[in-house]
């Protein structure tokens, strides 16, 4: 028997013979070099779109955007679109379940995106205005999204406002808000009762309607819930108006984050369609959503403007209850001045007719409209270290969201020269030519909450070596 210890040798399996080599054709070699050509073209695309990516800090998704999604005027064929956005509360059943559906609307904001100078224009309206139904009954204008749903609502809306219609609408329910605010992890916003000087906490609680609000105030980061909760608290003397300020606060904060961090932005993009797409209904189609996104992805604080329409008295409707009575002159400047026929934005100032302004020439007002203690004296020193002459420093009259430079000078473009020596934090601060009767200032720059603790939280500026010592 042969032995079974010894390994036999494995058989090779019949190997199919070489074919013949043949030398390559015109043909082949033409189809090689340009194979090779093709590669080195993509790898040259590849590489151009990371470095444009780099140099301009975007992902190479949005440079590839840039060139592939088509701009909203291609998209819309228009120089602005009118959006009804309105947000919808739940209402619970007997076994404490949510429901939206014939909800009054909570949240009424009309609307007008500038698709030539990236600027969003929102006017909020209050959702106890006296308006009138189709059926010609007088109601709150809220009760035409529960009557006759968003077809109603546009139609109650826009001709109570005056314009012509609109061109899209989105539909929100609270879980949208709440939930993009966490998905971003959270806002900052300077949490504040009616009146500012009110210190004392909001404490707030509203069982049948899952509303429960205790907030210190001052500024604080706040997660969805207390952000939603912030947004939807009236029961204070100023109500409606008040608590629609407040939405412009958390929307405000909102783009704050989202332009300030935009690779947090970018982190969370999946999340945050999710979140979109979950909680929103509307009539834009997708690409049109893509498109409007790509559009304003990082767009400036300074660039969203927005008002409320204005009431003149409080009225009882019957069936209703309270309810308030609009300032018709103002809606109407309004509604023309945003939602219609917005003004141009100012010319960009050259850079060299800057340069050609000296600091020393213009004396510039610092007034503190943050509500932050000592964030005016902070920036006027910032501003002498610049080299400008300082005039008053002091609050303001009022408290402001957002900075703002007024320019009341015959010097051209002074209020630009003046902002574009602002620190950092402040460089969304909006510049306008505003006439300050018996001024003798240049150039006032009001401090927004947006921006007053960041400016109080500057070093002291190191004083210039000619600069004479102070005691």
């Amino acid at each position: 028997m042969p032995d079974e210890s010894i390994p036999r040798p494995r058989r090779s399996a019949p190997q199919p013979p070489e074919p013949p080599t043949t030398p390559p054709t015109r043909r082949s070699r033409v189809a090689r070099r340009v194979a090779i050509v093709a590669g080195l073209v993509v790898l040259l695309a590849i590489s151009t779109v990371l470095g444009f990516s780099i140099f301009k800090h975007e992902t190479p998704l949005a440079i590839l955007g840039d060139a592939f999604i088509p701009s909203p005027q291609q998209v819309f064929g228009r120089s602005q679109l009118r959006v009804l956005v309105v947000g919808l509360d739940y209402d619970y059943t007997d076994n404490d379940l949510p429901f939206s559906a014939q909800s009054r609307s909570d949240v009424i904001w009309a609307v007008n995106l500038d698709l030539v100078n990236k600027r969003i224009f929102e006017l909020s309206v209050p959702r106890d205005m006296v308006a009138t139904m189709p059926d010609g009954s007088q109601a709150k204008i809220n009760q035409a999204q529960a009557d006759g749903g968003v077809k109603e609502a546009e139609q109650v809306i826009s001709r109570w406002l005056g314009i012509p219609g609109f061109d899209r609408y989105v539909i929100l329910r609270i879980n949208a808000t709440r939930e993009l605010i966490d998905d971003i992890g959270g806002v900052t916003v300077d949490v504040e009762n009616s009146d500012p000087k009110d210190k004392s906490p909001i404490n707030y609680d509203d069982n049948w309607g899952h509303l429960h609000i205790h907030l210190k105030t001052g500024v604080q980061h706040l997660d969805g819930a207390q952000a939603v909760g912030y947004m939807r608290y009236r029961h204070d003397w100023c109500g409606d108006p008040c608590r629609i300020r407040r939405q412009q606060e958390v929307l405000h904060a909102l783009a704050r984050k989202l332009e300030r961090n935009k690779l947090n932005t970018i982190l969370h993009a999946g999340q945050l369609v999710r979140t979109m797409l979950a909680n929103v209904q509307t009539n834009f189609s997708k690409a049109e959503l893509l498109s409007l996104a790509r559009y304003y992805v990082g767009i400036k604080p300074s660039q969203i403007i927005a008002h409320q329409v204005p009431y003149v008295a409080n009225v009882y409707l019957p069936g209703y209850g309270d309810a308030i009575v609009p300032d018709k002159n103002a809606r109407r400047r309004l509604a023309e001045s945003m939602l219609i026929a917005p003004p141009s934005p100012a010319p960009t100032a050259d850079p060299g007719a800057l340069a050609a302004i000296a600091p020393s020439s213009l004396r510039v007002d610092v007034e503190n409209g943050s509500g932050i203690d000592g964030a005016a004296g902070d920036l006027a020193r910032v501003l002498k270290a610049e080299g400008y002459r300082i005039g008053k420093v002091g609050n303001s009259t009022s408290y402001h969201d957002n900075s703002v430079v007024r320019a009341h000078s015959a010097t051209t473009f002074a209020g630009e020269k003046v902002a574009s020596g602002l620190p950092k934090a402040m460089q969304n601060a909006l510049v306008v030519e505003a006439p300050a009767a018996g001024s003798t200032s240049d150039v006032t720059v009001v401090i927004g909450r947006d921006d007053g603790l960041a400016v109080h939280a500057l070093p002291s500026p190191s004083p210039s070596p000619s600069a004479a010592p102070t005691p």
